[in-house]
């Protein structure tokens, strides 16, 4: 059995959530940064965009090689060696003198800062299951704070001191973080449960296959954060545009009312916690799916706009955390692998938000951009009420089912 605290301390949350958000901003500083790395690194427009590519890659890779490592190591250590790891390959990407330089370097950044799903499946292990869903909303927020102000604070550095600047700073943060967090968070080995490296590695298939509860958490978040990213990934095509033609900095503070909406769920947790997890997600979905009647509103109104960006982020937030309180209890022994395999669906859904976004915005504009993301909204309503309509068959999805099939793996 796992031994678990009857709470998390509010600092400790604070670390954990520091972690994440430092962790994850890796994956994102690259996005307003593009021209100067461009101009500076010989890219030409139609490569640049590999600048970005390069660390969702190693992300997604770190999601499925990494991750699972949570359940066989103790995790504080894994965490200060990811996070080292991490600021290694920030430091390379610093001093990158070439392009492909560059994009190894990026690409192994976005490996290591999958130490995030380590952070949030090590949170989970420590809280008791009264706590449990309180503690992962504070976590996830911070997960949320990384990937919104990532993008403004990496803009803001560069202007002032160039790209280079800000991945050399943040390896600086990780390193200082590593250090604290050896120091400050107390050890948590995983459940012995034995398993192979090599099942924990075809965890997601095993997870979609044989885990109802784990199929439908991860094709609602599929779509959600498919919608999620068609809004973030295209939302500076109209606000440059006519009639606004705001600046980069301007659109940047949207990214503050997106903040605003999601760590106004952070109470999901603590609604997940009674019992409630299920209408916390009927409802939020509900939320996103009307927020694109406002999003929609953008040539018109950026009061509208806003307010449909805050409910948006409200609702992604919602459902992220009620998902994975679901998840995790379902599975307490196995964190680590169930929602690395989780979160593979998150960067697909966000990849497949973000690509068919600048697709159709030059075919159709906001108002076909608008649709899209109102379809992926219903996509992840439409499965929940499915779920919630079809009887639940017996089959092996709790614990022993499949670390039962993962040790025949």
């Amino acid at each position: 059995m796992v031994q678990t605290a009857p709470s998390i301390p509010w600092s400790r949350r604070l670390l954990l959530a520091s972690l994440c958000a430092a962790a994850v901003a890796n994956v994102y500083y690259a996005q307003p940064l593009l021209g100067q790395i461009g101009i500076d690194l010989g890219f030409d427009a139609s490569q640049v965009g590999w600048i970005v590519a390069a660390g969702q890659a190693g992300y997604l890779v770190g999601l499925v090689l990494l991750v699972p490592l949570g359940d066989r190591l103790p995790r504080r250590t894994l965490i200060a060696l990811q996070l080292g790891a991490a600021a290694v390959s920030l430091s390379l990407a610093a001093s990158a003198g070439g392009a492909a330089s560059l994009l190894i370097a990026l690409a192994l950044t976005g490996l290591f800062s999958v130490v995030v799903q380590v952070v949030v499946a090590y949170t989970a292990a420590l809280s008791s299951d009264a706590d449990r869903g309180r503690n992962l909303g504070v976590v996830t927020g911070g997960v949320v704070i990384g990937i919104v102000l990532a993008r403004t604070v990496s803009g803001a550095v560069a202007d002032l001191a160039g790209w280079r600047t800000v991945y050399t700073g943040s390896a600086g943060l990780l390193l200082l973080l590593a250090i604290v967090a050896l120091l400050r968070l107390p050890t948590q080995h995983p459940a012995s449960t034995p398993f192979s490296y090599r099942s924990a590695v075809l965890s997601v298939y095993t997870w979609t296959r044989t885990s109802r509860v784990f199929r439908t958490r991860a094709l609602i978040t599929l779509f959600l954060f498919a919608s999620f990213g068609t809004l973030w990934s295209g939302m500076v095509l109209p606000l440059a545009d006519a009639p606004w033609q705001l600046s980069t900095a301007q659109i940047g503070l949207f990214g503050i009312g997106g903040l605003v909406g999601a760590l106004g769920a952070t109470r999901a947790g603590r609604w997940a916690d009674r019992g409630h997890g299920e209408r916390v997600t009927g409802l939020s979905l509900v939320l996103l799916l009307g927020s694109w009647l406002l999003i929609g509103q953008v040539a018109d109104s950026l009061v509208l706009f806003l307010i449909g960006v805050v409910i948006l982020d409200f609702a992604v937030q919602a459902v992220q955390v009620s998902s994975q309180h679901r998840i995790v209890t379902d599975a307490p022994a196995s964190g680590s692998r169930v929602i690395g395999s989780y979160m593979v669906y998150y960067s697909v859904g966000s990849g497949l938000g973000a690509v068919a976004t600048t697709a159709l915005y030059a075919g159709g504009g906001w108002a076909a951009v608008t649709l899209l993301g109102a379809a992926f909204a219903g996509a992840a309503l439409l499965i929940w009420l499915v779920d919630r309509v079809v009887p639940m068959r017996i089959e092996p999805h709790r614990e022993g089912g499949v670390v039962a099939l993962m040790q025949q793996g």
